[in-house]
């Protein structure tokens, strides 16, 4: 029975985790985006989001993360014999980039808030589709286990970065196309 509560509370962590992360990044968009802004906008915009930022990594991503990696050792601690499979020990290297990668963002959302980082939007973006790509795999592992079909899903996560980088670069273009209309139409309404 402790294990189905551990892995209850597990899931919940994970998907309280990575709602977090998503959002937390895509925060970092609209920060980034908040300096092209004129003042006094730049200013208002870029402190509410400050304040965003800080909550949600304080109060919901950080302790998502707890919570999943304190019922994954009480998983773990139920069914000991799982430590000498594989697929765990890959599945616990990808949850290790998980989490640096969480710490990283606190470490970008700071130099964000001390105006020391230098990325765009664009950059944010991407770095935004990064979880995306562990949580499948993490998932993949944590279903399948020793049966997961390697050629198969090399495949799948291939077409699933190539997916993320057309869409971000064509997402790219149309912001770009929408900015010059919108330049157009509002030099055609000065004259």
């Amino acid at each position: 029975m402790a294990y189905l509560w551990y892995k209850a509370f597990h899931l919940i962590g994970v998907v309280v985790w990575f709602a977090g992360l998503f959002y937390l990044v895509r925060l970092f968009v609209y920060h980034a985006e908040a300096t092209q802004e004129p003042e006094p906008a730049q200013t208002i915009l870029k402190k509410q989001y400050e304040i965003m930022e800080k909550r949600l990594y304080n109060l919901i991503t950080t302790p998502g993360m707890i919570v999943t990696a304190v019922m994954a050792i009480g998983l773990i601690s139920t069914e000991t014999d799982v430590l000498k499979d594989g697929w765990l020990h890959f599945k616990l290297l990808l949850v290790a980039i998980l989490i640096g990668y969480h710490f990283y963002c606190g470490r970008l959302m700071k130099k964000l808030a001390a105006n020391e980082c230098k990325w765009t939007g664009q950059q944010f973006r991407a770095l935004n589709e990064a979880p995306t790509v562990l949580l499948v795999l993490i998932v993949l592992l944590a279903v399948f286990k020793g049966s997961l079909p390697l050629n198969a899903t090399v495949f799948a996560v291939a077409g699933l970065i190539i997916a993320m980088v057309v869409t971000i670069q064509l997402y790219a273009k149309k912001r770009q196309q929408d900015k010059l209309k919108l330049a157009a139409e509002s030099g055609q309404e000065k004259t």
